[in-house]
C-alpha cells in the first residue's frame, strides 16, 4: 500500500506527460488547419498554373 501512495505522490514524470499532451494537441491543430486550408491552397495553385499556361501561349 505504501508503494501505491508513493507512486501517487511522485511528480517526476509529470512534466513529460504534459509535454506529450501539448505536442499532441498542437499536432492535431496543425492537421486540422491544413485540412481546412487544402481547398484554398489548391485554388491558388490551379490559378497560378492556368495563368502561367496562358502567359506562355
Amino acid at each position: 500500500m505504501k508503494l501505491l501512495k508513493n507512486f501517487w505522490k511522485e511528480e517526476e514524470g509529470q512534466d513529460l506527460v504534459e509535454y506529450a499532451l501539448l505536442l499532441g494537441f498542437i499536432s492535431l491543430a496543425v492537421v486540422t488547419a491544413l485540412g481546412v486550408m487544402r481547398g484554398a491552397l489548391n485554388g491558388v495553385y490551379n490559378n497560378t498554373a492556368s495563368q502561367l499556361t496562358s502567359a506562355a501561349s
